[in-house]
């Protein structure tokens, strides 16, 4: 093992460039990963000391890639015109076509701009013939991609972190990188960018590009008016997009960096970065974008024998679950049933037999979904009322029969959409037609359009809540038209209903109104889209600072998604601290010798949340800097703060610390946790009565992933109760039950039960893992329940806390654990000052 001056740590022979001096847990990490790749196995990986380590893996990886294989490149240039041209040739046919299966008089009666609307002639699988040779050689026409890392991580602000200390590694010069990342943070056309909803951002984007195969026929057209939604963007220029691509595989830049060059070059950054993964030897992107199979296709991700390293994993099972989980409003499925309807009447005689079975198609599904939820598609479902609410879930298989759509072929429907593009010519004529304002040509087809426009309206005025200020109608539809297509969205629920029976479940959400109801695809195992990745790839890394308990990655996601167990390696590395820096503790009973044992039956009675209240008083007594409380829900947080408010608790506790409360809106959480800090600075230097603030936070709420209560903004973290979720929910009861049927026992416990455990320890470990942040950090961690100390729960909790915590039946020994062990810590850190003036050491303390 070699470490020191040089700033390289290596183990087993292998050398790991570092900016710093590593410690030895770090080049064990290092050493285990290498192993990992080299055998091209899937990683799971733990290490609490922060995001250094995690950064500095990559940095190895980049090398290893860079000497395996450097390819030839092959211009992107070829492919895009090679798209280009087809899309046109196809329309010159598609007008040819039509033009000699019509009479003049039908041409006529659309005009330039409504040419685009109409769906191109579509062929089926096995009629599918190749088009002027254009398909025969497109592998031919793509770049080769070089071996490469993909690195992705669960927030923009994460990976720019992650970026920025690439460019300050020993290879941020060598590395060639590009950052991902949707239209919402990478446009920069700022009339699409302040729409704001990513949906409305991506329709106007596709919508523009369109235009651009136009252009050139627009001279026809000139005297004609465009609207401002015809306009062509004036970034996405394939000159412009290919000098961004090089700019960015020559220097690292991260997303804010890549959007300032875009405004600087005139170039669309969306487009450019995705020009640049082929020859990039690190793609940054978020993890979303790589675990989603059509975004990752779009993109233009290849996972053929890459490596994939997942940081921040500690949700990713649900968050595959989430992403591929959709649910459509009784609302959506009437409207696009009415839009279709209507789009299918007026170009009924341009669309040819194959695009006219399937429209019928897909409204009949519509047709037979709101039927489902106990409406009409005729009728408005803001005003039909529903008769047996309530929740109902369904097999796939057994929803398809009584929906009665089982002899309807999903996979070919779901084709037919992804290649017509469908949708994105429904959101054209709806955007044309559904506004008030637009002139349209008085025809029969024409007159059917007012009930469009008028379904639309009623749609927006059935939903607005009484006493609030009526809506005009003109905005009111206008409004309800920048809504992105509902097809979209339904388009996402057919494809869900192709999963097979046994991986996913329907809701049927019944609730007031047809418009309130809801059709909801729960998938049931996410192992299904996990499996191409592992598959395909030469290694998998799932990485994060709080893993466990990992037995749900390598049963619920691994196994069933195929991995040979030889193949998963585990590395869990422990702490950076020394032992003395952290005091966790496991309380069984409050300062009046209440048991605490947060139930949902006990957890409301007033005696607990005195004690709770007691415990808190005491530890603000003697706990200098900040205090943070995670409480398992916002509702008992509010209701706990109520009853302390009434006691009077709560002034007590706000002498010796300012009280905050953690915000549910987002965009306040910054705010207060700026007037966190100041108050704990301020504090700290003026000396006196009060010693810090006390942080009221909810467990999986803002501030518990990703926040950093480092130093004195978290000399305390307290867990009040165990945050077991809502097991009464639908969802969590039927993925309990998939669970009993399909995996084995675990050490006598059923898969249900341990499912429960592990949601509730992983929110616990997230939330106590927010205080220690580096080496000479401390704080000490209070869990405030007896049942932490059962054996099943006690080995959930990470190898660092566990091997360090200690378990107390009564509050008088822990708390003079707190003092005896926070004065060795306070002398510790000052032990270069000849005497301790800290307030702490000033006062003495009593129980309360």
């Amino acid at each position: 093992m070699e470490s020191g001056a040089a700033a390289a740590g290596g183990l087993g022979g292998a050398r790991f460039p570092f900016p710093y001096t590593p410690y030895l847990i770090q080049e064990r990490f290092m050493a285990a990963l290498y192993g990992a790749l080299e055998a091209g196995r899937v990683g799971i990986f733990e290490s609490p000391t922060g995001t250094e380590e995690q950064i500095r893996r990559k940095k190895r990886e980049d090398r290893l890639e860079k000497i395996r294989h450097n390819v030839q490149l092959k211009y992107a240039a070829k492919r895009k015109r090679s798209e280009e041209d087809e899309t046109k040739h196809l329309l010159q046919l598609s007008k040819e076509v039509l033009s000699e299966g019509a009479g003049v008089d039908v041409l006529e009666q659309l005009d330039h701009n409504e040419e685009e609307l109409i769906l191109a002639e579509y062929e089926s699988d096995e009629e599918k013939k190749v088009v002027s040779g254009l398909e025969e050689d497109d592998d031919d026409l793509e770049e080769e991609h070089v071996t490469k890392i993909y690195y992705c991580s669960r927030t923009h602000s994460q990976l720019s972190q992650f970026v920025r200390e690439v460019q300050k590694s020993p290879f941020g010069k060598d590395t060639r990188l590009v950052s991902l990342g949707s239209r919402q943070n990478l446009c920069v056309n700022e009339e699409v960018r302040r729409l704001g909803a990513l949906s409305l951002i991506n329709d106007r984007c596709m919508e523009m590009q369109k235009n651009k195969h136009e252009k050139k026929s627009d001279g026809e057209s000139e005297g004609k008016k465009r609207r401002a939604s015809r306009t062509v963007c004036p970034f996405y220029s394939y000159e412009q997009m290919q000098f961004l691509r090089d700019e960015v595989l020559v220097e690292v830049k991260d997303i804010e960096q890549l959007v300032a060059l875009g405004r600087e070059t005139k170039a669309c950054p969306y487009y450019g970065s995705r020009y640049a993964i082929p020859a990039a030897q690190l793609v940054v992107l978020p993890y979303q974008m790589l675990l989603h199979e059509p975004t990752r296709s779009a993109a233009g991700i290849k996972l053929k024998d890459q490596v994939v390293i997942i940081d921040e994993a500690h949700n990713l099972i649900d968050t595959i679950t989430c992403i591929h989980s959709v649910e459509v409003s009784g609302s959506q499925l009437c409207c696009a049933h009415s839009q279709l309807l209507q789009y299918m009447e007026r170009y009924r005689k341009r669309l040819k037999a194959k695009n006219l079975m399937y429209i019928k198609q897909i409204l009949y599904l519509l047709e037979r979904f709101v039927a489902m939820l106990g409406g009409n598609v005729n009728q408005n479902p803001s005003c039909q009322a529903v008769s047996q609410t309530g929740t109902v879930l369904k097999s796939i298989n057994d929803f398809l029969f009584q929906s009665q759509i089982d002899n309807i072929n999903l996979f070919k429907v779901q084709r037919y959409c992804e290649k017509s593009l469908i949708s994105r010519k429904l959101f054209g004529f709806v955007e044309r037609y559904g506004g008030p304002a637009t002139a349209v040509k008085t025809n029969k087809e024409n007159q059917k359009l007012g009930g469009l426009q008028n379904f639309l309206l009623t749609l927006q005025q059935g939903s607005d809540k009484e006493g609030a200020p009526q809506i005009p109608a003109m905005e009111a539809a206008n409004d309800q038209l920048q809504t992105a297509s509902p097809l979209m969205q339904i388009e996402g629920f057919l494809s869900a209903l192709t999963n097979a029976n046994q991986d996913g479940r329907v809701i049927l959400s019944r609730q007031g109104t047809v418009g309130q109801s809801s059709l909801k695809f729960l998938l049931l195992n996410p192992a299904v889209h996990f499996a191409k990745v592992v598959e395909e790839c030469r290694a998998v890394i799932i990485a994060g600072g709080t893993m466990q308990p990992v037995a749900d990655f390598r049963e619920q996601l691994l196994s069933c998604a195929g991995v040979d167990p030889a193949r998963v390696v585990e590395f869990s590395c422990g702490h950076v601290i020394p032992p003395e820096n952290i005091l966790p503790i496991i309380l069984c009973s409050g300062p009046s010798n209440q048991q605490l044992e947060f139930t949902y039956q006990t957890r409301d009675l007033p005696q607990m949340m005195d004690e709770t209240g007691r415990i808190l008083c005491n530890l603000c007594n003697v706990v200098p800097g900040g205090v943070v409380c995670f409480f398992p829900s916002y509702e008992y947080e509010k209701q706990v703060y109520a009853h302390w408010e009434k006691t009077g608790l709560l002034t007590r506790l706000a002498t010796k610390k300012k009280i905050f409360q953690e915000p549910k809106k987002a965009n306040q959480v910054e705010q207060v946790l700026v007037e966190y800090a100041k108050c704990i600075k301020r504090c700290s230097q003026a000396g006196g009565q009060m010693t810090g603030a006390l942080l009221l936070s909810v467990v999986g709420g803002k501030m518990s992933e990703g926040i950093n209560f480092s130093d004195d903004l978290g000399r305390c973290v307290i867990m009040v109760g165990m945050p077991y979720p809502n097991i009464k929910s639908p969802e969590l009861q039927e993925k309990m039950t998939w669970l009993d049927k399909t995996m084995p026992r675990a050490a006598g416990q059923a898969p249900s039960r341990v499912l429960i455990e592990n949601l509730c320890m992983k929110a616990v470990n997230q939330s106590i893992g927010r205080a220690i942040r580096h080496q000479k950090d401390f704080a000490s961690i209070l869990l405030l329940d007896h049942r932490y100390a059962r054996p099943a729960i006690f080995n959930k909790l990470p190898q660092w806390i566990r091997e360090r915590t200690q378990v107390k039946p009564a509050f008088g020994s822990a708390f003079a654990e707190l003092r005896k062990v926070r004065t060795c810590i306070l002398c510790t850190a000052t032990k270069t000052v000849s005497h301790c003036t800290h307030p702490y050491f000033s006062q003495t303390f009593t129980l309360e």
